[in-house]
């Protein structure tokens, strides 16, 4: 971290065990992410506010490279086991840990990547008018059926016509189902 962790105290005393404890949480989130450059944590104590009453308030902020932050401040304050200090402790920085995680493989680039749908051209129709077959690049056959071309677009198929395809396995070998018409050859 390129600065200290702030620990501010309001209506608790600063006690070195607690002072311990947020330090090793902050710790903790230093081990899935090592490139916080600040934290600041806001620990208030229970007060005598007809909404809070008896509850603690831990308030988390993270900043990020890129100008990023990971902040937990809202926190539901009809959850009675906040009036346990350590368990207010635990669970804001359970959270902070899931958003903190959120934020680092968005920094990272880590999105999810789908495989393009395969294509391949019509290579003949049934003159039943049931079904046909996909021919692919890597030179094999696929079974369709009408019912999975979309859109009701099989009257529109002919022989060369593009189509993407979703391939699974079926009885008699592999078919295409959601068939799609790409264009025409």
């Amino acid at each position: 971290m390129e600065t200290p962790v702030e620990i501010d105290f309001h209506g608790i005393a600063a006690a070195p065990w607690l002072q311990e404890l947020l330090n090793e949480r902050v710790r903790e989130l230093e081990t899935r992410y090592e490139r916080i450059t600040s934290c600041r944590v806001v620990l208030t104590g229970p007060g005598n506010r007809h909404r809070s009453g008896g509850l603690y308030d831990v308030r988390i902020h993270l900043a990020l490279p890129d100008g990023r932050e990971v902040a937990v401040d809202r926190i539901d304050h009809g959850d009675e086991r906040y009036s346990d200090i350590r368990f207010a402790i635990n669970d804001t920085f359970k959270r902070a840990r899931r958003r903190l995680q959120d934020q680092a493989r968005r920094l990272q680039g880590q999105t999810k990547h789908h495989e393009p749908q395969p294509s391949g051209t019509v290579a003949r129709l049934d003159p039943s008018g049931t079904h046909g077959f996909i021919a692919t690049s890597d030179g094999r056959e696929i079974y369709f059926h009408r019912n999975s071309v979309l859109s009701d677009a099989f009257g529109r198929l002919k022989p060369g016509s593009r189509v993407t395809f979703a391939e699974e396995a079926g009885e008699k070998g592999p078919q295409a189902s959601t068939v799609r018409l790409a264009g025409k050859a």
